[in-house]
């Protein structure tokens, strides 16, 4: 891999500390940088677009493609506000507007509200099981039905695939089921230091259940279990209802963009 010199921060971590291991060890940067990521495209600043989640405003993304990521570099770009579809990895670059905040809930410590509660017991039926990432069709069509019931949208399988089933780092799938039945997929993604929801999908005609919520329980329950210590939910953006509910799991951390540091709820900012 060629030396690349970069204005995004978190790649030039990567090269840096590529660059520091071949100082020690004599070697070329080309050799040290084989032992980290590899970088299919440089990080670059996508056009300006209609914003998913705040219908007033417009936004933009850095982003770039690699894989072979180890969960330490993982870290490093969650601790930093990236997240992933595949080998496709990115962050708002919003200028003004910061109301995407990163959000990840302290597993070991977390404590369900009552409402939570509620649902756990809804769905004490429900058996969870953490599996490697295998593909399956009846998982696209749990996907399909998602996506056209609950956002009006059509799905291709190739889609799916590229965005789930491209493996850039450390990887595992979610499955619930109910008297045998798969009725739920999640997608996460593992750190040193944490887990990741990428995405979760639910049969809707299942909606009922409060799946959503139930996974978040579940698989913080998960990275607890594991000995991790953060479950990362992505970006909480307290004006759209489908991203605020984030904010009622806690105890959680939030990332200032500004002072790029986490800060507890209620608390001054703390150091990754």
């Amino acid at each position: 891999m060629e030396i690349i010199h970069l204005s995004l921060p978190v790649p030039c971590l990567f090269f840096t500390r590529c660059a520091r291991s071949a100082e020690r060890n004599g070697n070329s940067w080309r050799g040290a940088a084989s032992e980290t990521m590899t970088l299919l495209q440089e990080p670059q600043l996508s056009p300006w677009a209609p914003c998913a989640y705040l219908p007033d405003r417009n936004c933009r993304f850095e982003y770039f493609f690699a894989y072979d990521l180890t969960g330490a570099e993982l870290e490093e770009l969650f601790c930093r506000g990236w997240r992933k579809f595949g080998e496709y990895y990115f962050r708002p670059n919003c200028g003004d507007c910061r109301r995407c905040v990163p959000i990840r809930v302290l597993a070991g410590e977390f404590t369900p509200t009552r409402s939570q509660r509620r649902v756990m017991r809804r769905c004490s039926e429900i058996e969870v099981r953490f599996n490697e990432l295998e593909y399956r069709d009846e998982i696209f069509e749990i996907y399909r039905d998602h996506s056209l019931n609950r956002f009006g949208k059509e799905s291709e399988e190739n889609d799916f695939f590229a965005a789930f089933y491209t493996r850039s780092c450390p990887t595992l799938q979610s499955e619930y089921f109910l008297d045998n039945e798969l009725i739920a997929v999640g997608f996460i993604d593992i750190s040193s230091r944490g887990l990741s929801s990428v995405y979760y999908i639910y049969r809707t005609s299942f909606e009922k259940y409060r799946l959503g919520t139930y996974s978040v329980m579940r698989e913080a329950e998960h990275a607890a279990y594991l000995g991790l210590k953060y479950y990362y939910l992505g970006y909480y953006i307290e004006e759209n209802p489908r991203m605020a509910y984030k904010g009622h799991f806690h105890p959680h951390e939030t990332f200032d963009w500004t002072r790029e540091t986490w800060a507890g709820e209620g608390d001054k900012s703390i150091e990754k």
